[in-house]
C-alpha cells in the first residue's frame, strides 16, 4: 500500500494498536478498512479526542450510510478505544453495549410531506462552504424521486447522467448490471445546476457526478452527515429513540409512496411490484416485499400479498 494508512491526529495510536493486533496473530482487512474510514471521519471534522461524541458521530454517520449492512465493525472501535485506555488514554471512551453489532435492521423512518418539503427548502440554502451547497438538493433529489441507493447515487459517473434524453444510467449495486431511469423535468433541471456549478469548481473531468470539497468521489460518510447537517438546518426534529431519519429513507419513502399510490387509484399492486423490484435493482421480490411493511394502510388492505403474491407474480429479467 503506497502512503500512510491514517492521517489523523490518532494516525500513530492506530498503528501501534493494528501492530498489537498483528502481533497476537489478528490480521484483516475489515479492521483496517473501518479504522480507516474513522481517521478520515476525525480528519475532515478536525476531531483530536477519542471522546464519546467523537465515536458515537462516527458510529451513528456510518449506520446512517450502511443502514442493511452487518455491524461487526463496531466491535473495531470497541477495542481500539479499550487499547487505548490500557496505554495512557484513561478518557478515551470506549462504545457502549448499548450498540450491538448483532442489533437487527431498524424500522424505516417513514418521511411525512412536511418534512420533505422542508428539508429540500433547507437543502437548496444549506450553510456550507463545500460542494454539498450546490449538491445537497440535486443528491437526495435524486434518492426521493428515483429510489436510489445512496452507493448509486455517489458512484454515478458525469456520462451517466444524460440530461438531453432524460435518463440516467445506475450500475445496479448487486451485480455488474445497470439500469436506465427516466428523470422529471424539474429533476432534469436541478442536475443541470448541479452540473453547472461542479464544472465551474472542478472542471469537466471529475470522476464522479457528485464529489468532495476537493474534487473526489462523495465518501459514504459524507452523506450522512450532509444529511443531518440539512435536516437541522430545516429545523426539523431530533429523535433520540426508535426510528430515525437516514438518507436512505427516500428510497424507502419511493417505494411506499407508489404502493400507496397504486392502491388509491385501484391498479393492481400484486401485479405492479416486478416493475417496482426491477426500478429499484432488487435482486429478488422478496427484497421488494419488505417495503409492503413499511405501508401501514397498504397492509391493512392487502394482509394477504406476501402469504399467496409469490406464487403468481412473474419473474422481471435485467437484459
Amino acid at each position: 500500500m503506497n502512503g500512510p494508512r491514517f492521517t489523523s491526529s490518532f494516525a500513530p495510536d492506530l498503528e501501534r494498536y493494528l501492530a498489537f493486533k498483528e502481533s497476537m496473530g489478528i490480521h484483516g482487512s475489515a479492521r483496517v478498512a473501518s479504522l480507516r474510514s474513522f481517521d478520515s471521519y476525525c480528519v475532515e471534522h478536525s476531531l483530536e479526542n477519542v471522546d464519546r461524541a467523537t465515536v458515537e458521530d462516527w458510529v451513528s454517520s456510518r449506520i446512517a450510510c450502511l443502514p442493511n449492512g452487518s455491524r461487526s465493525w463496531m466491535s473495531y472501535i470497541r477495542d481500539f478505544g479499550r487499547w487505548e485506555r490500557l496505554n495512557g488514554d484513561e478518557d478515551a471512551y470506549v462504545l457502549s453495549d448499548q450498540w450491538r453489532s448483532d442489533l437487527v435492521r431498524p424500522q424505516p423512518y417513514l418521511l411525512t410531506t412536511e418534512e420533505i418539503t422542508r428539508f429540500f427548502d433547507a437543502a437548496t440554502q444549506l450553510e456550507t462552504r463545500s460542494p454539498w451547497r450546490w449538491q445537497g438538493s440535486a443528491f437526495f433529489a435524486l434518492m426521493h424521486s428515483c429510489g436510489l441507493r445512496t452507493c448509486e447515487a455517489r458512484e454515478l459517473e458525469p456520462g451517466d447522467v444524460n440530461l438531453a434524453e432524460g435518463i440516467i444510467d445506475v450500475l445496479w449495486s448487486k451485480g455488474n448490471r445497470s439500469r436506465w431511469l427516466p428523470i422529471t423535468d424539474q429533476i432534469i433541471d436541478v442536475l443541470a445546476d448541479c452540473d453547472r456549478a461542479s464544472r465551474d469548481v472542478f472542471g469537466n473531468k471529475r470522476a464522479t457526478f457528485f464529489v468532495s470539497s476537493t474534487g473526489t468521489p462523495v465518501r459514504p460518510e459524507a452523506v450522512g452527515t450532509a444529511f443531518r447537517r440539512v435536516w437541522d438546518q430545516a429545523g426539523l426534529p431530533q429523535h433520540l429513540g426508535g426510528k430515525q431519519p437516514i438518507p436512505y429513507s427516500f428510497r424507502h419513502h419511493f417505494a411506499y409512496a407508489n404502493i400507496e399510490r397504486w392502491m388509491a387509484e385501484g391498479t393492481d399492486v400484486n401485479a405492479m411490484l416486478p416493475y417496482l423490484s426491477r426500478y429499484m435493482g432488487h435482486a429478488s421480490l422478496a427484497s421488494t416485499y419488505y417495503y409492503i411493511h413499511t405501508s401501514p394502510d397498504f397492509m391493512s388492505g392487502y394482509a394477504d400479498i406476501v402469504r399467496e403474491g409469490q406464487g403468481i407474480l412473474p419473474e422481471v429479467g435485467f437484459e
